[in-house]
């Protein structure tokens, strides 16, 4: 073999570029990923837990109390935690779980039943935003962890529906960041991500009988359904489209909302938005379509609690078909035909964990994090129920409602104050 021979170098070159591309994977800027859909790029993860469970790297502590989901860009984590006296951001390095800033948001821990944080935060660029829990949004300088601006929400006339606490990521779309105090004169509110200050308010009509006044539990996702770009979300009222270019209320769903909390992340898809909340309110589908100046909602069907309900943990929705834990305080594994609303595997079997599940899509497996801790791997398949092992990491203190992130091959797993890394890379 001449090794200096241009055949050889181009091998080397692909075969380089090939690995490369297959070690690499997307960052995961945001809550429930790029796309906010709780899907990841990964791929060459293990399908076996059974003979390959993950293993672990390492764990450390200093993420502060609280619940709140994982943003990883750049070989750094972010999080928030209840610390010392206040509710912080938190950063760490990807690799060792090194601290590299910490910075309080508030100046005391914010009251509130199971305390601690909820928002994940939202990376873009050199910046990076979050909501507190007691209701306010701060940008910092990702490099540093400075703060560059900060808002309360009772500038908004800010509101939950109950009290638990702001639990919103906020999103950031070109130059706004957007997120929702829940004030009747400012529902949803979009900011300059540069400055903080005011681009336009949204105003909502009570909009139905069901659930309550103020913001809700969820986050919100981009639509272009009927062909207009909106801001879609479940507040206190149900559903709701808030127009992208001036903040005109468009549409409401009241018909999902519960009275208690109204959580999950709604799922889009074209002109169609799936939506569903616990405490017994259900699921439903609807059509949204273009109506002169107007959005108009359709309601395609309407899953009873009894069916179907997600209470939180999320839903993913790949290709037809929707995965998620259903059942109020419960983690059914479920496959349900998005287009029909036929449940077409599980609905009331139990998976291998206990309480609510927190959903991941890595690839065609789904990570199930269940409230006591326990992980399931399950194929996302229409075909039927397929359980490729389960595991129980390290530490578990509380209710395990962190959502897993997969990144590079590894996940990571916030546990309270801790961070665990696993490998679960397929070997």
């Amino acid at each position: 073999m001449r090794f200096g021979s241009t055949p050889w170098l181009l091998a080397v070159a692909v075969i380089a570029t090939l690995s490369l591309a297959n070690s690499l994977a997307d960052d995961w800027p945001q809550w429930r990923g790029p796309n906010r859909d709780g899907r990841s790029a990964e791929t060459g993860i293990s399908k076996d837990w059974k003979n390959q469970p993950p293993r672990h790297l390492w764990t450390v502590g200093g993420m502060g109390r609280g619940f709140a989901s994982l943003a990883i860009v750049d070989g750094r984590v972010y999080t928030t935690g209840n610390v010392g006296s206040g509710q912080s951001v938190i950063c760490v390095d990807a690799s060792t779980g090194a601290p590299i800033w910490t910075t309080p948001v508030t100046n005391g821990a914010p009251r509130h039943d199971y305390a601690g944080s909820r928002s994940t935060p939202t990376v873009d660029g050199d910046r990076v935003y979050v909501v507190s829990s007691d209701g306010g949004i701060a940008c910092l300088k990702t490099s540093d962890g400075n703060v560059v601006w900060k808002r309360p929400f009772s500038d908004f006339g800010g509101r939950m529906m109950s009290g638990w606490g702001y639990s919103e990521s906020p999103l950031v779309d070109g130059n706004l960041v957007v997120c929702t105090p829940g004030g009747n004169d400012a529902m949803m509110v979009a900011l300059d991500k540069n400055t903080g200050k005011d681009v336009w308010r949204c105003p909502m009509p009570r909009g139905g009988d069901q659930g309550g006044d103020g913001a809700g539990y969820s986050s919100i996702v981009i639509s272009n359904g009927g062909g207009v770009k909106q801001y879609v979300q479940i507040v206190g009222r149900g559903l709701i489209g808030v127009r992208a270019s001036d903040g005109k209320f468009l549409w409401g769903y009241n018909k999902v909302a519960n009275g208690t909390a109204n959580i999950p992340t709604p799922l889009v898809s074209g002109d169609y938005v799936f939506a569903s909340t616990g405490y017994g309110a259900g699921a439903g589908l609807v059509k949204l379509s273009k109506r002169g100046d107007a959005v108009e909602p359709k309601e395609d069907y309407f899953l009873d609690g009894q069916v179907f309900q997600n209470h939180h943990g999320g839903m993913v929705l790949v290709g037809d078909y929707v995965y998620t834990g259903n059942g109020h305080g419960n983690g059914f594994p479920t496959c349900l035909n998005w287009k029909t609303g036929k449940i077409k595997w599980g609905g009331k079997r139990r998976g291998p964990g206990g309480g609510s599940a927190a959903v991941t899509l890595v690839g065609d497996q789904l990570l199930f994090r269940y409230e006591n801790g326990v992980i399931g791997l399950i194929s996302a398949t229409p075909d039927g129920y397929r359980l490729n092992g389960e595991f129980t990491p390290e530490y578990q203190e509380a209710e395990s409602w962190s959502h897993p992130v997969v990144v590079d091959g590894k996940m990571y797993l916030r546990e309270q104050d801790k961070l665990m890394c696993y490998d679960v890379k397929a070997q």
